[in-house]
């Protein structure tokens, strides 16, 4: 049942492998706490992730699946199950291998993947102050108080890449639908 979300697994590990700079309290990335319900859809991927931070990158595979109820992500590296989340609007449940990196946790997991999936008008409604979210071109950016901190590419409709230009990693993600993706 999860298997589809190799994506947010690798971009936590590399981001737990990124130097962390001091950052402003304010600065640090907002919550959105979007239901599952306000996605507008239902899905079930098969994913390939692909994190990259400075010379370095890891591929991991996981299952991720979204109905108005929950969403629910299984992460897997090297046959080892890494990370599992489940969330219904309200609580985050989440399972970490210990060998994790600390920074890797299920709240930002489910920041990065509502920032790639959700529509851009709920994804605005939550944002505090002094953040923006800007669309164009096939292309989000989240700006902090007119920076920059990372944005998101859709070379295709099974494929995103969200850059964090503020913690310096690299997510590739590949999706199949979880129906395509079975043998």
């Amino acid at each position: 049942m999860l298997r589809l979300m190799p994506w947010l697994l690798a971009l936590l590990l590399l981001a737990g492998c990124a130097a962390q700079p001091v950052r402003e309290p304010a600065a640090e990335l907002p919550t959105l706490n979007l239901t599952p319900a306000s996605l507008g859809r239902e899905l079930a991927w098969q994913q390939r992730l692909e994190i990259t931070v400075g010379e370095r990158s890891q591929t991991l595979e996981a299952l991720l699946e979204i109905d108005p109820r929950q969403l629910q992500l299984g992460v897997q590296a090297l046959g080892q199950s890494a990370l599992t989340l489940r969330w219904d609007g309200k609580d985050l449940q989440q399972t970490r291998a210990d060998w994790l990196p600390p920074g890797l946790d299920g709240a930002r997991v489910l920041f990065d993947l509502q920032l790639m999936l959700w529509p851009v008008e709920q994804i605005r409604a939550a944002l505090p102050k002094d953040w923006q979210l800007l669309d164009a071109g096939g292309q989000r950016r989240l700006l902090y108080r007119d920076v920059e901190i990372l944005s998101v590419d859709y070379p295709s409709d099974r494929r995103v890449v969200l850059v964090h230009a503020r913690d310096h990693y690299r997510l590739d993600v590949s999706s199949v639908p979880v129906a395509e993706g079975t043998p």
